[in-house]
């Protein structure tokens, strides 16, 4: 187990073999401070919520997608926003699954998943992560690592694999798929004597532009999606390149392909406003950094 002195932060490694029933007094190495250690105390496993699924996703038209999905199939959801949210709600519902996107702000979505599943609570808790693949063409694989998660599902699928990943995860058959039959109505007499009138245009429509805040958003999702798309596609090289400190050289072909498409999707009125993409990238080295 790892104690950090309340004095001078340093953290120490102690063996849990060598603690006493009533705690023992350890002597900090930096500063001399006397701490006395105990074990900690076991945490009870949870039992899980079989009806209860979570859903963490940034985007809030695709948690509503997924969120409809499920309750039109039975299940009682739970939402969360962001990767520390996700944590929060995980520990305190246990539900018995979490569909979480990769690029969760906060603490990306596979290290939340990670750490739940290090966790006695929540390890029971089947995950199944959901990526936004920015380049279809380039990313046939499977990613690297699935960071203890027990299945991956790609965005632009998810209408389409959702219940049977959920179905096989929980042991249930897959439900047969019916082919419906549409039929035609006969056409009436007068509908086969009169012929159609041809339809009328209509007076263009302005479309509505979001608000400032839903576009800055949107660049700051896609940004977290490229760079995680990066990263679990090359864990191990970028994990090396991390702990060198030169993540930004050995990636440079990506970063500037990446770059390229978040200028393509995101107007310059919303690049103006920030450099979402390196504050994105930035974050992410540094989170990793502190882990590794």
């Amino acid at each position: 187990m790892v104690v950090i002195c309340p004095k001078c932060k340093t953290k120490l490694k102690v063996a849990e073999e060598r603690l006493s029933p009533g705690g023992s007094r350890f002597k900090c190495p930096k500063c001399g401070a006397v701490l006395l250690v105990k074990k900690p105390l076991p945490t009870s496993e949870k039992a899980v919520d079989g009806s209860k699924i979570l859903v963490a996703h940034s985007n809030p038209a695709i948690a509503g997608e997924i969120t409809s999905i499920l309750r039109e199939n039975g299940y009682r959801t739970i939402t969360a926003a962001d990767g520390i949210e996700t944590m929060v709600k995980a520990i305190k519902e246990v539900p018995s699954i979490a569909i979480v996107e990769v690029g969760l702000p906060k603490i990306y979505g596979f290290e939340v998943c990670k750490r739940l599943k290090a966790r006695p609570e929540t390890r029971r808790v089947k995950f199944i992560l959901v990526n936004s693949v920015y380049d279809k063409d380039r990313y046939r694989r499977d990613p690297e690592s699935f960071y203890g998660a027990d299945d991956y599902i790609e965005e632009h699928l998810i209408s389409e694999v959702l219940i049977d990943s959920i179905n096989t995860l929980i042991g249930k058959e897959p439900a047969e798929k019916k082919e419906e039959k549409i039929e035609k109505p006969e056409p009436s007499l007068k509908e086969k004597i009169t012929p159609k009138e041809e339809p009328q245009p209509q007076p263009e429509q302005k479309k509505l532009q979001p608000p400032a805040d839903e576009k800055i958003e949107r660049a700051r999702r896609l940004a977290r999606t490229i760079i995680s798309d990066i990263y679990l596609y090359n864990t191990a090289k970028a994990d090396e390149a991390i702990k060198n400190d030169n993540f930004n050289a050995v990636f440079a072909p990506e970063m500037k392909e990446g770059l390229k498409l978040y200028e393509s999707r995101i107007s310059q009125e919303v690049r103006s406003q920030g450099d979402f993409f390196r504050e994105a990238l930035a974050n992410f080295v540094e989170g990793k950094k502190k882990i590794l």
